[in-house]
């Protein structure tokens, strides 16, 4: 038995309780793929394997993860690999492929799948499920640190103390939301050093963006008020914060305040628009996401709707990855456990389908969020309707994803016979450098492949060099 400290599962909170049930087993073989030998590996491991939970890696003989799996029953789950008969195509080829085995044992299946999804994450293993959008999702921010509370557009790690709101499915729909939130609270957008060093208003309070808190056109008090209003809108009692706002328009025009009424009437008008394009048939769901797949000539695409307090916040299509030949249902439940790894869930998800381990999965992610997370398949209603309009989303999005692929299959094609190719390159890379008078040194590097343009990497350098210069590779 080996330990080693990258084995470790890293998911905040079940390091204390993983540490004691690990262990790690291995059996080297030829690094060339052998059904028998890696039969051998297998049952090898199985001499020693404990019947309880927990999670397996399958690695081949440089060491590199090939699949990532958690049971119930470790030994009952790994000697399924021994029946190679019983196997598809795709899992003989990973068990030819298998010369060793790490074994992390967990207490519970549902503590399996929690760190199944954090090594699969981890390693991006070529035989598992894989959600290959990893850009992370937009929240809105309403900081929590200062006397008047500033609300902004925030990615990443939740590290500032404030309430946290989303996730919205774009920046677009962020920025959205941000600019109703100004026209309606009048909330400050600027950093803490451009709010202590104003002496007059800025534009955005000349525009009725903002209340200029910065120079004491509104007291705390006031504004705390407005800041309580923006955290009802944005947890979808919007009607509270639309009666009070016809009470102060109705009290401004009494008084024959009609500049002030006129305020509260454009700041209605905003509600009211946003209101409108935000609603989806999700009366009474309040917070929940919706997902349907739709599957068509091996590819999978899956559509999430992402409903707040009733609110649609955008939706995204995902197209997750190694999906050939794996059942719909378990792609569904690969891709949920892995979306929600650094997402926190709403207390609803709505699904289309059964999905492989309901129960477990469940389970798993209300553990993580620390409440009861309910998953559902709606049958009737408008939430059956706002699930098929999710399928229609989702099928939508596969034919957009199926026509650009055949388009890109097309030009590389002819790039191919362009410049005399053996074959039609997997791989097209374009480097770009340049320097401002010998300093400031940049490089891009722009990368395209079958599935079309790939994620973009940019380094700088102090060195000199040529002022500017091209290079392109294929491959």
């Amino acid at each position: 038995m080996n330990r080693t400290p990258a084995d470790r599962p890293e998911h905040p909170g079940a390091a204390e309780r993983f540490n004691e049930d690990q262990a790690t087993y291995a059996v080297r073989g030829a690094d060339q793929p052998d059904l028998e030998k890696g039969v051998a590996a297998i049952r090898e491991v199985l001499k020693t394997l404990p019947v309880r939970p927990g999670v397996y890696r399958m690695q081949d003989a440089r060491g590199d993860v090939l699949y990532v799996g958690k049971a119930r029953a470790l030994r009952n789950r790994v000697t399924n690999y021994t029946q190679v008969a019983r196997l598809p195509k795709r899992l003989q080829r990973m068990v030819a492929q298998t010369r060793s085995m790490t074994i992390v044992t967990t207490r519970t299946e549902a503590e399996a799948l929690l760190l199944e999804a954090q090594l699969i994450k981890r390693f991006r293993p070529a035989y598992n499920v894989l959600l290959r959008d990893d850009k992370s999702f937009p929240f809105i921010l309403l900081r929590e640190d200062h006397a008047f509370p500033r609300v902004q557009k925030h990615r990443g790690a939740r590290r500032t103390k404030g309430q946290y709101f989303g996730p919205f499915a774009s920046a677009g729909s962020v920025t959205r939301t941000l600019n109703a939130l100004q026209k309606l609270f009048l909330l400050r957008s600027c950093s803490d050093s451009y709010f202590e060093n104003r002496s007059r208003p800025c534009l955005l309070y000349q525009i009725k963006r903002c209340s200029a808190p910065c120079v004491g056109r509104i007291s705390e008090t006031d504004y705390g008020e407005l800041v309580e209003d923006a955290k009802n809108f944005l947890s979808g009692k919007s009607t509270g914060v639309q009666a009070r706002l016809s009470k102060q328009m109705a009290a401004a025009a009494e008084k024959q305040d009609y500049e002030l009424a006129a305020v509260y009437r454009d700041r209605l008008r905003a509600l009211t628009y946003i209101q409108g394009s935000q609603t989806v048939h999700a009366e009474g769901l309040g917070d929940a996401d919706v997902f349907a797949l739709a599957c068509k000539a091996g590819t999978v695409s899956i559509q999430g709707f992402f409903i707040r307090g009733g609110q649609n916040w955008g939706h995204r299509a995902f197209f997750p990855a190694h999906t050939s030949d794996v059942p719909e249902e378990e792609v569904m439940s690969s891709f949920l456990v892995q979306f929600y790894e650094d997402m926190p869930p709403p207390k609803r998800i709505l699904v289309d389908r059964e999905l492989a381990d309901f129960e477990v999965l469940e389970e798993a992610l209300s553990e993580r969020a620390g409440r009861r997370i309910a998953i559902e398949i709606p049958k009737r209603g408008d939430r059956k309707k706002l699930l098929d309009q999710a399928r229609r989303n989702a099928e939508e999005a596969l034919d957009r994803r199926l026509a650009e692929t055949t388009t890109q299959g097309k030009i590389l094609r002819e790039l191919a016979d362009t410049f005399e190719l053996a074959d039609i390159p997997k791989r097209i890379e374009v480097y770009d450098n340049s320097h401002i008078m010998g300093t400031n040194a940049t490089g891009a590097m722009i990368v395209a492949g079958r599935k079309g343009s790939a994620r973009t990497a940019t380094a700088s350098s102090t060195s000199s060099g040529p002022r500017r210069s091209r290079a392109t590779t294929m491959r």
